[in-house]
């Protein structure tokens, strides 16, 4: 799977992800502190890795910063994808279940080795739900990229 990686700081957390991912086989293309040169903001890095999804340049996406709340914010700002903030499995699991979640968003302070491998388990081992109440949810997402005149 080719999955593109954005992170605003060079911490440890944020080589692990790239290398996890690596060593699960997967093709990283990295963004922002990762790459030498790249623009580092938390908005411009994580929206660079989000539009690598919403291009179809990337499957999935991981981007990160200090709280993974402004990552996730910007990467939700670009229409086609819906980024999770996941701080642990069973949020993780959640996210590709019930809201077919294309970028995880992981917090650079909080997440330790372990629980980010638990996190990736999830996030690669669930797929997206097909109960009619969550396809509906999922169809009401990609209507409301597209803006709407208010009623």
């Amino acid at each position: 799977m080719r999955i593109s990686v954005s992170s605003d700081m060079d911490e440890p957390v944020a080589r692990l992800v790239v290398a996890e991912l690596r060593r699960r086989g997967h093709e990283v293309r990295a963004h922002g502190a990762l790459r030498p040169g790249a623009d580092p903001q938390w908005a411009v890095c994580s929206e660079a890795a989000a539009r690598d999804v919403a291009a179809g340049t990337a499957d999935q996406a991981v981007v990160c910063c200090w709280t993974g709340t402004g990552a996730s914010i910007a990467a939700n700002k670009v229409p086609g994808v819906r980024a999770a903030l996941c701080t642990d499995a069973y949020t993780a699991e959640g996210a590709r279940r019930w809201n077919d979640a294309n970028v995880l968003a992981l917090g650079l302070r909080l997440t330790s080795e372990p629980v980010l491998k638990e996190i990736l388990d999830a996030w690669f081992a669930t797929t997206p739900s097909e109960a009619p109440e969550d396809r509906t949810n999922m169809t009401h997402l990609t209507h409301l990229d597209t803006p709407h005149p208010n009623p």
